[in-house]
Parts: structure tokens; sequence; C-alpha cells
């Protein structure tokens, strides 16, 4: 969103492809699950009177709206990159199969995966728990709005302090506002650490990307 309230921001965008494509140059594979809470949010919807399950197919659809956003603003920086959906959208976006998303990543391609799970219920961060595991990928960036794991919310708690590292066990029984425990529990039974940075600092993501100590870390 940048500085709007609602939407896509176009500089937000372009600096956010400027560095994945950074990144991307030096070899890293990268598969990307997108949000789409800045066009549309299922469960604040279902607090309104929308139907729960309506709701989060019309976040899974705000989401492809993202994922095309974003395949525009790389493949205008030179990247080669699929959008894949969990849900049928065959005019602009091929489904997501396993084995063809590998096959993009050894291609060199980024792959945008979009529409979440495809099913309602379950958040984009259970959605990056499951592609990840689903690649074989070796760690998950979780880019957001704050800097790491914080003991409360430090927007709304000036005594919240970070945690530089935690396990799996610890985020689940302390309640720590990382993921979401379905994707943390997914996250843990296929040993993926989960790496939470913020996404409002410009390089941010080459900085984590290229191992810089700029988050915290949840691992064994």
């Amino acid at each position: 969103m940048g500085g709007r309230r609602t939407g896509i921001d176009a500089d937000t965008i372009a600096r956010i492809a400027d560095e994945i494509v950074e990144v991307h140059r030096t070899g890293v594979q990268i598969a990307i699950v997108i949000g789409g809470g800045n066009i549309f949010r299922g469960v604040t919807a279902a607090t309104e009177g929308i139907d729960r399950v309506a709701g989060d197919h019309m976040g899974m659809l705000a989401t492809v709206i993202n994922a095309i956003a974003m395949q525009d603003a790389l493949e205008r920086r030179g990247a080669q990159t699929r959008v894949t959906s969990a849900i049928t959208m065959a005019e602009v976006a091929e489904p997501f199969i396993r084995r063809r998303a590998i096959r993009h990543l050894e291609k060199a391609r980024i792959v945008i995966c979009a529409a979440g799970t495809g099913n309602p219920y379950f958040t984009t961060d259970s959605a990056a728990a499951l592609r990840a595991s689903e690649l074989k990928c070796e760690i998950i960036f979780k880019a957001t709005k704050v800097d790491g794991i914080y003991t409360s919310d430090p927007e709304k708690d000036p005594n919240a302090t970070k945690i530089p590292h935690a396990n799996y066990q610890r985020v689940l029984a302390e309640r720590l506002q990382v993921m979401d425990a379905t994707a943390i529990d997914l996250a843990r039974g296929s040993s993926i650490p989960i790496y939470i940075f913020s996404l409002r600092e410009p390089g941010n993501i080459r900085r984590a990307l290229l191992g810089e100590d700029i988050g915290s870390m949840v691992s064994d």
C-alpha cells in the first residue's frame, strides 16, 4: 500500500521488485507467497457481516491481483516469472503444480504463488509454510511491518522487547505474533527456519536474503 489507505502503490511495488531482482541475479531461487490485505481481508469482512467462506475467497482473489502486479514489476526489470494459483484462473495464472513449480525454479524463474492454499480458514502464512515445504525451500522469509519478533506488539506497547531467536515451541506456547499456529507447526514439521524482518526499510529484502542480521529467527 505504501502511504495509501488501500490498493497498490506503484513506488512501493517498484522498490520491492528492484530488491527481489537484485538478489535473484545472485543465483538464489525465489518463490513468493503474496497476501491481499492491502485490497481485502476476509477475517475483517467476516466481522462486518460477510460470510467467512465468501470473505476468504474474496481475499484469495485479492492475492491474485497483487501477484499479477508483482509479476509485471519483476518482468519490467528483466526477470522471468510464473504466477501460480491455488484456485483455477487459467487466463491469468497457471495452477499450482508442485513439480512444475520446482521446474520453474530450476529454470531461474521467480514463482509467485497466489490464492493462498485455495481453502477458506487458512491464512497466507499457512500458504507460505505449505509452499515452502512442497518446494523444499531452505528458509521462509516473512517481510512484515516490524523488524522481528517481540514480546508484544511494539506498535502498541512501548515496553515490548525484541527476541532475536525463538524455537517453534516457544512461539506456539507464548503465542508470539510471528505467523499463525498452523504455519508455525507446518514449518516445524518440515524443519524450515523462519526469518522475520521489516519490509518498510528500503534494502531489507536484499540484506535479509544475503544473511545480514536485521530481524529475528524461528528455528529448532
